[in-house]
């Protein structure tokens, strides 16, 4: 069999590349350009491209699926090409769940916190010796790939993203998969540039709760408005809220007692104790006891970018995280602070995204960096202009965010200044962004201010 990628350099694309290469499958792709650590990954396994750009030539009636990634245009010519010779085109979710729709499949879902369950999930499952697919949007600590899919497991785990499929295909990923086993964590309006207006957010998880297999269950976390109205109109599937875990906070570690047994937790704050109750839901119904989940969760360290720690002291922690979105933004804020309460935190945040550079959205950070004692935003006018949104000003910053005392960086030289100059002493320093921090190099960044 062969398959074919257009934009095989994506974050998603490169790692199903491996894995359908790992399973006998013959993968070509192509790139316009690709970064690390995507361009090593793919040289490792002999699946670099040779050349850097579009070349329609490789594709021919010998191939026989075209998987397009969303870095791809729709007028890209090795699109047309397959489109002209009436090859089948998938998008990656899509085909995700061609190569599963005879296992049961779990889909976590949610505008925050879906990385870390699934990435819970794994952990447990493959610390317990469990064969499983998978699909995940971080690197985690024990996993070549993001992307797994094999023929001798019954069951796949996938991150339900709700963005765009492919530049062709404009539904949200998640609707591909069809989960007999779905889980919720929350829902908060993101992507404004998919989706302009928050009912209109909304509505793709009514949309997604729609496509769980007839007899499959969603788990939802019970705090969430949205969640709940959602889960009182259905009713061809079963429902079941989750809460949070019961925990101590003992010298920075968490701590849960189950059954006179004492387990001593890497993870941290009410949004991932949140999280927490949730993975468990989901490992009860794939057979896990409450007790074999708590042992293999003692050696889970997170996944990347999800408050991963870059450097510490035994008074000093820095720790690096994806969030961009203003529910992230304040989980993360709050989980920081309130475990280690006897410290400063500077929280810093980089606005990179369309969302959190478009006006309209800004002002739903407001209170996001509440928990922070030293607030940052830094955002590169240049990248605004990029994505053709009207400016903003760091005045408007600061004022959707309406932390008093709130620093504005719109220089990247300043910025990095400002960084450099910090010192930690009894501090903590949080860094949030998915984009490159102004080209900040983290690691040495965080041992020079420590």
């Amino acid at each position: 069999m062969r398959i074919h990628f257009i934009a095989i350099g994506g974050s998603a694309m490169h790692n199903l590349a491996i894995a359908l290469h790992k399973k006998g499958i013959r993968v070509s792709g192509s790139d316009d350009e690709i970064f690390e650590p995507s361009k090593t990954k793919l040289q490792n396994y002999g699946l670099l491209p040779s050349v850097t750009g579009w070349n329609p030539e490789l594709l021919s009636s010998k191939i026989d699926a075209v998987i397009l990634g969303m870095h791809a245009r729709p007028d890209n010519p090795e699109l047309l090409k397959a489109q002209e010779l009436g090859l089948r085109v998938f998008s990656y979710p899509e085909y995700l769940y061609e190569q599963t729709k005879d296992k049961k499949r779990v889909v976590i879902a949610g505008s925050h916190g879906k990385t870390t369950i699934t990435s819970m999930l794994l952990h447990v499952l493959k610390t317990l010796g469990r064969k499983f697919d998978y699909m995940v949007g971080a690197q985690i600590k024990g996993f070549d790939t993001m992307v797994e899919l094999s023929e001798e497991s019954d069951v796949a785990i996938f991150e339900g993203d709700e963005y765009l499929s492919s530049p062709i295909d404009r539904r949200p990923k998640f609707l591909w998969y069809r989960p007999h086993i779905a889980l919720i964590t929350g829902v908060a309006w993101d992507h404004i540039n998919v989706f302009p207006t928050e009912e209109d957010y909304n509505k793709q998880f009514r949309y997604f709760v729609e496509t769980i297999e007839p007899g499959g269950i969603l788990f939802y976390y019970k705090r969430d408005s949205v969640l709940n109205e959602i889960a009182n109109t259905i009713c061809r599937v079963e429902s079941k809220p989750y809460g949070m875990i019961a925990a101590m906070n003992e010298d920075g570690k968490t701590v849960i007692e189950l059954d006179g047994k004492r387990f001593e937790l890497q993870i941290f704050g009410q949004h991932n104790l949140q999280n927490l109750a949730g993975a468990l839901e989901v490992a009860k119904k794939l057979d896990v006891t409450e007790s074999d989940f708590f042992e293999a969760m003692e050696s889970f360290e997170g996944a990347s970018r999800r408050l991963q720690i870059i450097a510490r002291t035994p008074t000093a922690t820095v720790f690096y995280d994806f969030a961009h979105a203003p529910s992230k933004v304040k989980a993360t804020v709050e989980a920081v602070k309130e475990q280690f309460a006897e410290r400063r935190l500077v929280a810093v945040i980089e606005l990179h995204t369309f969302s959190s550079l478009n006006r309209d959205f800004l002002p739903q950070y407001m209170g996001s960096m509440t928990g922070a004692d030293e607030a940052v935003v830094f955002f590169d006018p240049a990248v605004v202009s990029h994505k053709k949104l009207p400016a903003i000003s760091g005045e408007e910053v600061k004022d959707a965010f309406g932390h008093t005392g709130l620093k504005v960086f719109v220089e990247p030289g300043a910025f990095k200044e400002y960084l450099n100059s910090l010192k930690l002493t009894n501090a903590n320093l949080l860094l949030m962004s998915s984009g490159n921090l102004a080209g900040v190099n983290i690691q040495m960044l965080s041992e020079n201010i420590i």
